[in-house]
């Protein structure tokens, strides 16, 4: 794979830094006016955590992309990195999440799915650009959407949910 397959990603990569730096800062306004019945609820900081890992992951993937002149392989491992810890930290939240009593087993079944994928998408960018074959960056669209996707949920369970 020369080159020129990361070509043509700026407009993307610029349009996710944009989005994921403006969902990253909503998402801090809906925890920091909810903070005290976030922090009453044992599973909740967890969620707002597992949130905002993954718009970072947006965030630092897409900023990752704008690095002029670095070979797709590089940016494979790059990518494949940071998606391994946006897999692994809320893969822990999640397990210890599991574990508080009435915990709704149905709930954390639906976060863990929509976490996986979120961040499997970027697993499979970095393989699949260190490999040069199997998709590269699209895999980055599916993630990204996902990503945002699961935010958007999180975001709304802790902002309006929460009053419920």
């Amino acid at each position: 794979m020369d080159a020129s397959a990361t070509a043509g990603w700026g407009n993307f990569f610029v349009a996710e830094v944009g989005a994921a730096a403006a969902l990253t800062g909503l998402l801090f306004v809906a925890v920091s006016i909810n903070l005290t019945k976030i922090l009453a609820l044992p599973q909740l900081p967890g969620r707002a955590g597992e949130s905002l890992i993954i718009l970072v992951t947006v965030l630092v993937v897409a900023t990752l992309g704008l690095v002029p002149g670095q070979s797709p392989e590089a940016l494979g491992a790059e990518i494949l990195g940071v998606g391994l810890v946006a897999w692994a930290y809320p893969m822990a939240i999640q397990r210890r999440a599991a574990a508080v009593p009435d915990t709704r087993r149905m709930w954390i079944v639906v976060r863990a799915l929509s976490h996986q994928l979120a961040t499997l998408p970027f697993l499979i960018a970095g393989a699949s650009l260190l490999a040069g074959t199997g998709g590269g960056l699209y895999w980055l669209v599916a993630g990204t959407i996902f990503s945002i996707g699961t935010s958007i949920l999180n975001s709304w369970v802790l902002l309006v949910e929460i009053q419920r």
